[in-house]
């Protein structure tokens, strides 16, 4: 007989913690002074993907037509996807270009919210 046991967290204590974990191996590597400051410009660089990692529910709102800079269009087809979702501590919506695998490349745009409550609305309004 197999068990399996599993555990649920809300999204932004998992958000929170692995904010806390970049912030915590910056500061072991650069000191204490730099690890929260290094860890918001990491976050700022890497954008796309953090807030597509960190999204807790999305919505196809139409195909993409441009151009991604550094991509061959004509490789795959891309779509707009509307997500909403919490990163350090703070709700957002945004809109992703993702290509059929579900790989983000893009964000077109994204409003940052302080309740869960003001997300969803601007996430179901669009």
């Amino acid at each position: 007989m197999e068990v399996l046991v599993g555990m649920i967290q809300s999204v932004g204590v998992v958000s929170d913690r692995v904010m806390a974990a970049l912030v915590s191996g910056l500061e072991m590597e650069f000191g204490r002074d730099a690890g929260e400051a290094l860890a918001h410009r990491f976050l700022m660089a890497e954008e796309v993907d953090f807030h597509w990692d960190a999204r807790v529910q999305e919505r196809w709102i139409g195909v993409y037509i441009g151009a991604i800079e550094g991509e061959d269009e004509d490789d795959f087809e891309l779509d707009r996807v509307r997500i909403i979702g919490i990163l350090d501590g703070r709700w957002f919506v945004a809109v992703m270009i993702v290509d059929g695998d579900g790989n983000a490349h893009g964000m077109m745009g994204k409003r940052d919210f302080r309740r869960e409550r003001e997300a969803r609305a601007a996430f179901a309004d669009a």
